[in-house]
């Protein structure tokens, strides 16, 4: 079973930058999509980004897009998920999740949710932008 510990949260002003880390305890190429999710008060979990792990290939959302990326250490079983030119609507609660790539026809990819298509989660760090 996979576990991921995510750390690096913190508050920080907007347009500042933070980096957040989740550390994945079974880390194999081509067959894991690590993600990271986000979820603001009142709000659905929605996803930010995923990297197909080792494959390096990667799905940005739309509202992160030209500001977050997403990243692999390989010799350490870490994905990271760096965050520049920071506004309030970004503070949320920040989650890793992990799931198998998605397969049809021979290929696989990595999909950016729903939520709930990841079976393995931990267990979230906080982040807080203030105008």
């Amino acid at each position: 079973q996979v576990q991921l510990v995510e750390s690096g949260g913190a508050t920080v002003q907007a347009g500042g930058s933070l980096r957040l880390s989740c550390a994945v305890s079974e880390y194999t190429y081509d067959t894991t999509c690590v993600a990271w999710f986000r979820q603001g008060p009142g709000k659905g979990r929605e996803g930010v980004a995923v990297i197909y792990i080792g494959r390096g290939s990667t799905l940005i959302g739309d509202s992160v897009k030209g500001r977050f990326a997403i990243s692999q250490d390989n010799a350490k079983n870490m994905v990271y998920l760096q965050m520049n030119n920071l506004k309030p609507e970004d503070t949320a609660k920040y989650y890793c999740a992990a799931e198998s790539p998605w397969t049809s026809g021979g290929g696989s990819w990595c999909e950016l949710g729903p939520a709930d298509e990841y079976d393995y989660w931990g267990r979230g760090t906080q982040v807080t932008v203030s105008s």
